[in-house]
């Protein structure tokens, strides 16, 4: 199978540095292995995202010259390659992993489930599993003739190991870890989880290269890629762009958006500011010789330009 990377930014606003560094390195190691590169939408929030900032996204790649082979603007085979319009795909894996009495429905406010998943301080984080899990089918009856639920995977505590290409071997517990987490929200909006999952196997995506912060997540779509039949490609999460203060760059607080990048720098030279900011063993010249296990663990602190 020939290698495929891919870019999934979600269209929630303009693309900061951080956005941006994880793509440039997505690219480089796409393209250094003669891969190709797919562009897709991760839209699936009808409140968060829209076309303004998708247009946004794909001047700013076009101006930047960060191509891609297949994908939103493009086309090809796989689409399509907006999120919102592949419900129908990830409808069929939801009711295959609901056959297979992998998930089940969830009445729990996001209050509650993210007082669940915070550990109190000195506690190892067990997260296991919500309270909805062991309902009765009478209870769960009663429930649903009040309010619809939202939809769950039901983990066990079992091991998933893969080797991460910058960060190593890694191991999660899956229950332990990650714990269970929804896949469809009670207004039917997909999860970020499930259709990630869906959308690189059928892709055929072969690399996936993104941020630190999403490390737990390949264990989580390793494990959905197994229980639906797919093969689960290989992952490396890049260091993170780091303020001084150690906040991560976001969307939310306006960090280095490309409106502010185009205003200070050319196509040319922010290239070589993303190259300059790879933690490699040495610099060489831009393009050139790109391995991504050459690329270091530790997260990046930059200044930020006011």
């Amino acid at each position: 199978m020939a290698e495929k990377g891919r870019f999934a930014p979600s269209p929630s606003g303009r693309m900061h540095l951080g956005n941006l560094f994880s793509f440039y390195v997505a690219w480089l190691d796409a393209r250094s292995v003669g891969g190709k590169v797919v562009l897709r939408m991760e839209d699936l929030d009808p409140d968060r995202t829209g076309e303004r900032w998708i247009g946004h996204i794909v001047e700013d790649l076009r101006w930047l010259g960060l191509d891609w082979n297949e994908g939103y603007g493009v086309g090809g085979p796989d689409g399509p390659y907006c999120q919102r319009e592949r419900t129908a795909l990830y409808d069929a894996a939801f009711e295959q992993l609901r056959a297979q009495e992998a998930v089940y429905p969830c009445w729990c406010s996001r209050a509650q489930r993210l007082a669940a998943s915070a550990p109190h301080p000195g506690e190892e984080r067990d997260l296991g599993h919500c309270p909805c899990r062991d309902l009765s089918r009478a209870e769960r009856e009663a429930r649903a003739m009040v309010k619809a639920p939202a939809w769950k995977v039901a983990l066990p505590h079992e091991a998933v190991r893969f080797r991460d290409l910058i960060q190593g071997e890694q191991a999660f517990d899956l229950a332990r870890d990650c714990g269970d987490f929804v896949i469809r929200r009670a207004d039917g909006v997909y999860g970020y989880q499930l259709a990630v999952t869906v959308d690189d196997a059928l892709m055929g995506v072969t690399r996936v290269v993104r941020g630190r912060d999403l490390l737990d997540s390949a264990a989580r779509q390793i494990w959905l890629m197994e229980q639906l039949g797919y093969h689960a490609p290989v992952y490396a999460h890049v260091p993170l762009l780091l303020a001084p203060d150690g906040r991560r760059l976001s969307k939310r607080e306006r960090d280095l958006d490309m409106g502010a990048l185009r205003e200070r720098f050319s196509p040319g030279s922010l290239h070589q500011l993303l190259w300059n900011l790879l933690p490699l063993s040495d610099h060489r010249v831009e393009g050139q010789d790109f391995s991504i296990d050459k690329v270091g663990k530790e997260d990046i602190y930059i200044e930020i330009l006011e």
